[in-house]
């Protein structure tokens, strides 16, 4: 697994904690964000779309929990790991983490070896149990993940990479609403600036390729693949 590809969103009130952490992170090859309190953490994580958010539990204002609860209801975030942060190890607080849609807990004070290992192992079992088939088929398409590649009843359709990564999201979850700002930081990278009329460009293309009936408007929302 290449780190460089992962990125974290490190949660926590402690500047302290912030630095040490994401010191440790960062020399294992994360891309490392940071957030001092939940609610810059749901601007950021939305934003950003990490694999992985650390989140402490213990936050003046807005908990880790209540954050957890709040970042769960983001819908491009449902694939990311959140693992709780907390100095608190009885069983209740595990529980509540838990149930709150954690994905783990690591207890403080922290380890920054026990860190490591653990969020390998959860991404390892994350990535095997999640990773779609290469090649899946919707409707009269078939979609080749790997090889960027598109067919239409068995006939090759060019797209370009940008083409082919915004059909590729929208026929990941047929039916499912996506809005312009969702598009806008799963396709294209956050430091590149773009403008609305960039999505209409090529969304116009995919359709020409690919035929206008799989991809409809939702107007003043966004867009969503029909098979």
């Amino acid at each position: 697994m290449q780190n460089t590809n992962i990125t974290i969103l490190l949660v926590d009130d402690e500047t302290d904690i912030l630095d040490f952490v994401g010191y440790n992170l960062k020399k294992e090859g994360y891309n490392v964000i940071t957030a001092d309190n939940g609610k810059d953490a749901i601007v950021r994580a939305a934003k950003h779309i990490p694999q992985v958010i650390l989140l402490d539990i213990m936050m003046p204002e807005m908990d880790g929990i209540e954050t957890c609860r709040e970042l769960k209801r983001i819908p491009a975030l449902e694939k990311t790991l959140i693992v709780f942060f907390t100095a608190r190890s009885e069983d209740f607080t595990q529980i509540l983490s838990l149930d709150a849609g954690g994905d783990d807990f690591i207890t403080k004070p922290i380890k920054p070896a026990v860190l490591i290992s653990k969020l390998n192992s959860l991404l390892r079992r994350h990535v095997q149990s999640s990773s779609p088939a290469t090649l899946f088929e919707i409707g009269d398409l078939q979609i080749d993940r790997e090889k960027y590649m598109v067919f239409r009843d068995g006939k090759e359709i060019q797209l370009a990479r940008k083409e082919f990564e915004l059909l590729f999201l929208l026929a990941s979850k047929p039916d499912k609403v996506y809005t312009r700002d969702e598009i806008l930081s799963r396709v294209w990278d956050d430091d590149v600036i773009v403008g609305e009329r960039t999505i209409d460009v090529h969304i116009r293309k995919v359709r020409e390729k690919t035929g206008s009936e799989h991809i409809r408007t939702i107007k003043g929302v966004g867009y969503k693949f029909v098979p």
